[in-house]
């Protein structure tokens, strides 16, 4: 059995037969796989049931135009929301291309067609795509290198590359490390501290919350993975911290982690972006909703009432999850979560 990937496949929406065939034939002669439709319905018809590498699309076309294409697309297929989609049109108004670029076109072919420019075209959007995923593929397996190492008390120098404040606490709560996010946090003094291994909100009351909920998980069965959040407030803010119980099976060493806080900066979305999930690891729209509530601090329990399905279709859910983002805890799920689409941005 071979292992050669098949080749991209291209989906053409053309509306005039003639130069749908001539299109069909090129790309099928410069090895493309090819599907065409006539009208945008079609297109959105076999997009329910296929992913294409690239779209190369008419914009005006009966029924569904090329823009009404786009936008469906982008809208009801997030998961391939990174698809390179290149309008073909007869229309070269300055207007035309920038109504276009507006709505996420990546690229303009004027008809009538230049084929080796079309070819051309083509062939350099599928390689920035390569790209753009081998690069976020190397980035997301350091990170979950990274964050696989949390436990064994290494200080992978990846973490400092997050925008995540990352804190790791001993099972005396002393600050075994910090990375570079949460140093910066803590020098800045908006709402936290770390002064003689020890960190601090600097609202007395958020500070108390804090360090009784540490207190409460490490407490809590070995066994037990335990996931929870608190707020640090200021007069006029809040910052979400995320406090994951480590592998606490193991004997307490005090230079190991018994848990992992992990900060939003205040400039940061609290909410994980859905479509960057689903891009970074191939997620469902399902999966990256579900992804979301738990990266948020929402439980699996209160997720089956926030999307109205079972409990087993929630573990069903999860474990994808894990599945596909390499990871084996909700722990380690949720610090993926949520350092992941920092990673890719910040390196």
């Amino acid at each position: 059995m071979s292992d050669t990937p098949p080749a991209p496949l291209i989906l053409v929406v053309e509306d005039e037969p003639d130069l749908r065939r001539d299109i069909l034939e090129e790309l099928q002669e410069a090895g493309y796989r090819t599907l065409a439709a006539q009208d945008g319905e079609t297109a959105m018809a076999f997009l329910s049931g296929i992913t294409p590498d690239l779209v190369l699309c008419d914009i005006t076309m009966p029924r569904l135009d090329g823009y009404g294409l786009l936008s469906a697309m982008r809208t009801k297929r997030p998961d391939i929301a990174t698809t390179p989609f290149v309008f073909l049109t007869a229309m070269s108004e300055p207007q035309e291309v920038i109504k276009g670029k507006l709505q996420g076109a990546d690229d303009y072919l004027v008809k009538p067609v230049d084929y080796d420019l079309l070819l051309a075209t083509i062939s350099a959007r599928l390689r920035q795509v390569d790209r753009i995923r081998g690069q976020q593929e190397s980035e997301i397996s350091n990170l979950r290198m990274a964050l696989g190492d949390l436990s064994t008390g290494v200080r992978h120098p990846v973490l400092d590359l997050i925008a995540l404040g990352v804190v790791l606490l001993n099972g005396e709560g002393r600050v075994v490390h910090a990375n570079r996010a949460a140093q910066d946090m803590a020098q800045d003094a908006s709402f936290l501290t770390i002064r003689n291994d020890r960190l601090r909100a600097v609202d007395p009351d958020s500070n108390t919350t804090l360090h009784r909920t540490i207190k409460e998980l490490n407490e809590v069965a070995p066994e037990t993975e335990n996931i929870t959040g608190v707020l640090l407030h200021r007069a006029d803010q809040s910052i979400s911290v995320l406090i994951a119980a480590l592998d606490i099976t193991v004997k307490r060493d005090p230079n190991v982690p018994q848990f992992a806080l992990f900060l939003s900066p205040p400039a940061h979305e609290k909410r994980v972006s859905e479509k960057l999930l689903i891009d970074l690891f191939g997620l469902t729209p399902t999966e990256a909703r579900v992804a979301g509530l738990l990266a948020r601090g929402v439980l699996p329990s209160e997720v089956v009432d926030e999307l109205g399905v079972s409990s087993t279709t929630i573990a069903f859910h999860i474990r994808n999850l894990l599945q596909k983002t390499g990871t084996n805890r909700q722990a380690d799920l949720i610090a993926l979560i949520l350092a992941g689409p920092m990673a890719v941005g910040a390196m």
